[in-house]
């Protein structure tokens, strides 16, 4: 059973399950966005009072307050059950030697690169600008286009909206600049 759970799982697990909590979601009138909790985490903050954007029932989006929590606690038990790997993860031989040319080989023994996610990693002066350039691009990017990745691709594009279209392209571009341009400037 464990060895299961350790290896990678086929896009058909995931992708039915996704459509189902889409499929639930819409059957709840609900839209799905991850970006939409960090408004009500500031709107129970009391930011209505000072920001327009703000101001609104927090009490509604209580389901979504829900959905993250359960987000956290699974990355929780993932990282502190599922965490070492025996003989590491199965990665294609070219991604891997991609990957050891920016110096990150803990896939071997971890599901994450602890070479950018840890406290070793935060001590650096990289670390941080990696974290405050990118945390400030991603909330930059989420808020211009009105919604998240997992917004726009999953609910957005599932309602046929032109909107999300491009705006998943964008953080694919995105995405690509980061991995091919600017991560091994970081990393080097």
């Amino acid at each position: 059973m464990t060895d299961w759970i350790y290896q990678p799982w086929p896009w058909w697990v995931a992708g039915p399950i996704i459509g189902m909590v889409y499929l639930f979601l819409l059957y709840f009138g609900k839209s799905f966005g991850i970006s939409a909790v960090l408004r009500t985490a500031c709107t129970m903050a009391g930011a209505g009072k000072k920001c327009e954007f703000f101001n609104f029932d927090w009490r509604t989006q209580r389901w979504n307050l829900l959905f993250i929590f359960g987000g956290v606690l699974g990355a929780f038990v993932a990282h502190r059950y599922l965490n070492g790997v025996a003989g590491g993860i199965a990665v294609n031989a070219r991604t891997a030697v991609a990957l050891a040319k920016l110096h990150i080989v803990s896939y071997q023994d971890h599901f994450y690169p602890t070479e950018l996610m840890s406290w070793k990693a935060l001590s650096a002066v990289q670390g941080w600008v990696v974290l405050a350039l990118g945390g400030f691009l991603v909330g930059f990017g989420a808020r211009y286009a009105g919604g998240c990745t997992s917004g726009h691709a999953i609910s957005g594009l599932s309602n046929l909206q032109s909107r999300s279209l491009f705006a998943v392209i964008g953080f694919f571009v995105g995405g690509l600049l980061m991995v091919h341009v600017l991560l091994p400037l970081f990393l080097a």
